[in-house]
């Protein structure tokens, strides 16, 4: 079952074999299973790296134990590369770069609040990455790109957004760029006025797939209440965001902020998309129930609900629409989405490799500065679809 849920070149068994005793290399210290901490049963694993750049605890969600446990020990993994990449930095500057006939990108976009602009003459670190459309070799700073909370004053804003792994690069650049989609996707919804928002809801019963009846059937046996919204974005890759909270939200006098969790999908293949968004609601519920993760603050469980969060509750599901859906491996769908984004004029697609070869596995980190990006410490805080959508959105 797992296998038809996933475009994986290999099943999780072999990825295991492949990562288990590197884990050690990168200070991985243990996994845990939290599966049973929640009476829904969907699995979620944990893993745990004490001696982190960024988050110590690191989770991971599956159909299976063995897919959460796999998903887990990746997150980890990629973070732990993503603090001190394993390639090569170049020290130059922005002139040198362009006198040299070479691409570079500045990332304006991430640079953190407070924090001055990569001036043509300043000399810093950047690292290759690669158009993955054309091939390209770009530059982009190294500090743009790497994940290390030990900074304290970053010059750019630092997230593990577009961060991936995979067994091949493909597959990570992949599964990278889907996390950049979606995150824009998820921006350019939560611009809209609330009934646009509460309109996006759908019925989960829409989506003909029994892998997503049976994680939906999980949810009202255990006295839930679900909203799915379908989310998709003018670039049609079928996204979605699932809400998660106890029976009767709306009556509560004073529900807090954990009492809500809010989970996402995006595939080329809505399907997929939908299991993707169940499964990792059923994640971030866990989250608050351990209450290990280190970027939890006591204030979290203390905090009221927002009332635009509890609004979605309201939502009245409509039909889900439908999705032409692609065929074909990690190669073919990252084909597609390319198609996609090109026909909105979405460029460039950067794809920055971040490991080298002793890696069993490839880790990347995708760069679209053309898509939205969550909210962060950024001197610009929106990109132009975001302006774009708060101006339509405007009465």
């Amino acid at each position: 079952m797992t296998r038809l849920c996933s475009d994986r070149i290999c099943g999780p068994e072999e990825t295991w074999s492949r990562i288990g005793a590197l884990l050690p290399r990168f200070g991985i210290t243990r996994l845990s299973r939290l599966t049973g901490l929640d009476r829904l049963g969907i699995p979620v694993w944990n893993a745990v790296s004490p001696n982190a750049r960024s988050i110590v605890i690191n989770q991971g969600k599956g159909i299976t134990d063995i897919d959460a446990k796999v998903s887990a020990a990746m997150e980890a993994l990629e973070r732990a590369v993503a603090g001190d990449p394993l390639v090569r930095a170049r020290r130059s500057s922005r002139r040198a770069f362009s006198e040299a006939g070479e691409t570079c990108l500045p990332l304006d976009i991430f640079i953190a609040a407070g924090q001055p602009f990569v001036g043509e003459d300043e000399v810093i670190d950047w690292l290759a990455g690669h158009d993955v459309a054309t091939g390209e070799r770009i530059w982009v700073p190294r500090e743009a790109v790497i994940l290390d909370r030990t900074e304290e004053t970053p010059r750019f804003w630092q997230s593990s957004d577009g961060l991936a792994s995979g067994n091949s690069e493909t597959e990570a650049i992949l599964h990278g760029l889907l996390e950049r989609i979606e995150r824009d996707a998820d921006r350019l919804w939560r611009l809209l006025p609330r009934q646009k928002r509460l309109a996006a809801a759908i019925d989960p019963a829409d989506i003909a797939d029994p892998v997503a009846e049976a994680l939906v059937a999980r949810f009202s046996e255990a006295g839930l209440d679900l909203r799915l919204f379908d989310i998709t974005s003018d670039l049609a890759v079928p996204t979605y965001a699932a809400v998660l909270a106890e029976a009767g939200i709306l009556a509560r006098r004073q529900p807090l902020f954990h009492d809500v969790t809010i989970g996402y999908g995006t595939h080329p293949v809505a399907a997929r998309a939908v299991i993707r968004a169940l499964t990792e609601v059923a994640q971030s519920r866990l989250t608050y129930i351990s209450g290990a993760r280190d970027d939890l603050f006591a204030e979290t469980f203390s905090r009221p609900l927002a009332a635009e969060t509890r609004a979605l509750f309201e939502a009245v599901p409509g039909a889900a629409p439908t999705y032409p859906a692609p065929e074909g491996d990690a190669a073919g769908l990252l084909e597609w989405c390319l198609k996609k984004l090109a026909a909105s004029s979405i460029a460039p697609v950067v794809a920055v490799p971040l490991g080298d070869a002793s890696l069993p596995v490839s880790v990347v980190k995708m760069i679209v500065p053309a898509l939205e990006n969550p909210e962060g410490a950024r001197r610009h805080a929106v990109g132009p679809r975001a302006l774009s959508r708060m101006l339509f959105a405007m009465p």
